[in-house]
C-alpha cells in the first residue's frame, strides 16, 4: 500500500510540473499545437447570451485583411486643430477602455451579440480637437473600403472603435485591429481594419455602399435609398 501511495505522489507531482511547464490547467483554453493555449471566449455576459466570434459570415470586399501591426498607424486627419497619428499600442494603452454587449445587424438576416472591448471614438476626436466646420466621421479601412457617420452620432451614443471581442482579441479576419461599433446602424456602417478617421464638412459624402444605393443614414428601419 505505501509503494502505491508513493507512487500515486510521485505521478502527482510529475503531472504538476508538467502543468507548470506548460503555463495552465486542463480546461483553460484550447490547445493550438505548439504547447500554448488559445484565449477562450466569453459566452455570457451580465446575464446576456452571446454569440461567437465564428458566428460572422465573410462579406468584405476584398475578403479577410492581414495588417503588419509593427507598421500600423492609425491617423486622425481633416477638419481639426491637431492630426494625429497613432501605433496600435499607443491606441489601446493611452485611452480609456469601455466594454458594451452591442447586436450587429446585417441586411443579409443574421445577427450576432458580442460584448465589445475598446475606446471611445470621441476620447480620439477630443485630442485632435475638431474644427467647428466638422460635421461628419469618414472612416477608412485597410482594404479601401470606407464608410461616414454624423459626428453627432460618434459622440452622442459613445460610439467604440472595438479591439476585443468575448474578451479576445479581435482575430484578423473580424477586423484587426480594431471595428467600429456603430450600434443602431446597419452593418455596413461597422467597418472593419479602421486605419484613418476624417473629419469633413462634407454632409453629401457616400462610402463604398452609400454610394451603390444604400442608405446613408443605415437606420435599422431601412437600408436601401435615402
Amino acid at each position: 500500500m505505501r509503494r502505491i501511495t508513493a507512487l500515486a505522489v510521485t505521478l502527482a507531482i510529475l503531472f504538476s510540473a508538467l502543468l507548470l511547464a506548460l503555463g495552465g490547467c486542463p480546461g483553460d483554453g484550447e490547445a493550438n499545437g505548439n504547447g500554448s493555449l488559445e484565449p477562450a471566449e466569453v459566452r455570457e455576459y451580465q446575464g446576456e447570451d452571446l454569440s461567437s466570434v465564428k458566428d460572422f459570415r465573410e462579406n468584405s470586399i476584398k475578403g479577410p485583411q492581414y495588417v503588419d501591426i509593427e507598421k500600423y498607424q492609425l491617423e486622425i486627419t481633416g477638419l481639426i486643430e491637431n492630426p494625429m497619428s497613432y501605433s496600435y499600442d499607443e491606441v489601446i494603452n493611452g485611452y480609456q477602455n469601455y466594454k458594451k454587449a452591442v447586436t450587429l445587424y446585417c441586411v443579409e438576416g443574421w445577427d450576432a451579440t458580442i460584448l465589445w472591448e475598446g475606446m471611445l471614438v470621441s476620447d480620439l476626436l477630443a485630442e485632435a480637437k475638431p474644427l467647428p466646420e466638422a460635421q461628419v466621421v469618414i472612416f477608412h479601412a485597410y482594404d479601401g473600403y470606407t464608410t461616414s457617420l454624423p459626428l453627432d452620432y460618434i459622440i452622442d451614443n459613445d460610439i467604440l472603435m472595438a479591439y476585443k471581442m468575448n474578451e479576445i482579441i479581435m482575430p484578423p479576419d473580424r477586423g484587426f485591429p480594431f471595428e467600429l461599433v456603430a450600434e443602431s446602424k446597419w452593418g455596413y456602417k461597422w467597418i472593419k481594419w479602421v486605419t484613418t478617421i476624417e473629419l469633413s464638412d462634407d454632409v453629401d459624402y457616400r462610402g463604398y455602399w452609400e454610394s451603390r444605393g444604400f442608405s446613408s443614414t443605415a437606420d435599422l428601419d431601412k437600408y436601401y435609398g435615402e
